[in-house]
């Protein structure tokens, strides 16, 4: 008794099993804030803190010129995106080593409270981008005393 070879596209399921795994992974991956990696595969880590008035966000963005970086705000998410300019070779010289990276990158965060747009502040210190980001009145906490009787 010989047994016919079948195709793998016939396969009963094979294609279902297929789009359920794509769904899954595609759920896995939605809501993270993950960096976006450009032409260079630069990264933008982000460290991300709240105090009472304000959210703060400190990127690292070394060897970058601050021109070169857009910040927006557009409802609870803030848009970092910008370009690391590759320097110019010059004539004899001979890399033993290229290990920096350039190109574009863009990293979009989500905030943990509603910003006012119109109260934020962007300072570049030392390869760090600080944006503090001043919470609208409605997202601050407040304080509720208990009465004893």
């Amino acid at each position: 008794m010989a047994k016919e070879l079948m195709r793998w596209s016939q396969l009963p399921g094979v294609s279902s099993l297929q789009d359920e795994i794509n769904r899954t992974f595609e759920r896995f991956w939605r809501d993270w804030d993950l960096p976006v990696f450009g032409r260079g595969g630069l990264m933008l880590p982000v460290n991300v803190s709240e105090t009472g008035d304000q959210v703060i966000v400190k990127a690292e963005l070394p060897g970058i010129d601050p021109k070169e970086v857009d910040i927006s705000i557009r409802g609870d998410t803030l848009l970092i995106k910008g370009e690391k300019k590759e320097e110019k070779e010059e004539k004899g010289k001979t890399f033993h080593r290229v290990e920096c990276r350039y190109g574009s990158f863009s990293r979009t965060v989500t905030l943990p409270a509603t910003i006012d747009a119109d109260k934020v502040t962007a300072e570049y210190k030392n390869g760090v981008l600080e944006i503090a980001m001043q919470k609208k009145e409605e997202a601050k906490q407040k304080q509720i005393k208990v009465k004893v009787d």
